[in-house]
């Protein structure tokens, strides 16, 4: 399943599932974006692995041929829970991080999903507002969820799934 998104991004962005060749630029993302002073644990070849895992999506939105974003959903009985999101700091606030989530949030929705959830470091103000900005709740703050001993703030999103068609017609 491939989206392709205009409006406020420019060029023309695709999000599609990631192949084990973007692994090694999902990985330096999260080394560069999210994992920064904490140490590294989203190497490519962990990437690889939720690329292969069939309960685990990875998307990515891409522009000519660059990597702007990527998100890692895993999906578990009626919650998919979205371990890793970035996007690159030269694409942020041109709505590919919005349609990247409402593609992903879409794909959970269609298997049954109920409930999203993420986290993000409690000092990252603009992942906690990026968050609620797209209906996320804020449930909890947890110390030391980080490694250093940063702390982690936890968000849940209820959504419905889709209605199953009407038998009737």
């Amino acid at each position: 399943m491939a989206g392709r998104y205009t409006g406020p991004m420019d060029p023309i962005v695709t999000i599609r599932l990631a192949t084990r060749k973007d692994a090694p630029a999902i990985a330096l993302e999260s080394m560069t974006e999210i994992e920064h002073g904490l140490g590294w644990t989203w190497n490519p070849d962990r990437v690889a692995e939720a690329i292969r895992d069939p309960n685990t999506n990875v998307a990515v939105a891409v522009a000519d041929d660059a990597m702007l974003g990527f998100g890692i959903m895993r999906y578990e009985e009626e919650v998919a829970h979205l371990l890793l999101f970035a996007v690159h700091e030269d694409s942020r606030r041109r709505g590919v991080g919005s349609a990247l989530l409402a593609w992903l949030e879409k794909v959970a929705s269609v298997a049954g999903v109920n409930r999203l959830r993420a986290e993000s470091r409690a000092s990252n103000a603009v992942a906690r507002e990026f968050y609620r900005k797209h209906g996320y709740v804020e449930t909890g703050v947890v110390p030391r969820m980080y490694a250093k001993g940063v702390d982690g703030i936890r968000f849940e999103k209820v959504v419905a799934p889709p209605a199953a068609p009407d038998p009737a017609t």
